[in-house]
């Protein structure tokens, strides 16, 4: 085996390993925020890993585009999707853990007496 093969191969098994560890995390965390950000956090890392392992198998110009790519859509929509979804969670009232220092939201979604007529 070549370096590159050893490399892509890490790159690969380190990708399944994150993909592991957000799917534990998401039975092993407390409430919908903790794992929705364990499940966003490795929505964005685990491909990028794999995806590097795979352009180092197949390393060309074209597969990089193609790759490089497919990262770019990934990690945008992961993130958007993950903001998306704590957004709905929060707007329809899920509750935080007791342990939850503080909520910076709150404050932010009062709205003032003279909005109220408002739109």
């Amino acid at each position: 085996m070549t370096p590159l093969e050893i490399a892509s191969m890490a790159c690969m098994i380190a990708g399944a390993l994150v993909f592991l560890a957000g799917a534990f995390g998401l039975l092993r965390l407390r409430d919908f925020y903790a794992r929705l950000s364990g499940v966003t956090i490795t929505a964005g890392l685990a491909p990028a890993l794999i995806l590097l392992g795979l352009f180092l198998d197949y390393p060309t110009l074209e597969n990089a585009w193609k790759i490089a790519l497919a990262l770019l859509i990934q990690l945008a929509t992961a993130a958007i999707g993950g903001n998306a979804m704590a957004r709905a969670g929060y707007l329809t009232g899920t509750p935080p853990t007791p342990g939850t220092a503080f909520d910076d939201l709150e404050e932010a979604g009062k709205r003032r007496p003279e909005e109220d007529g408002k739109a």
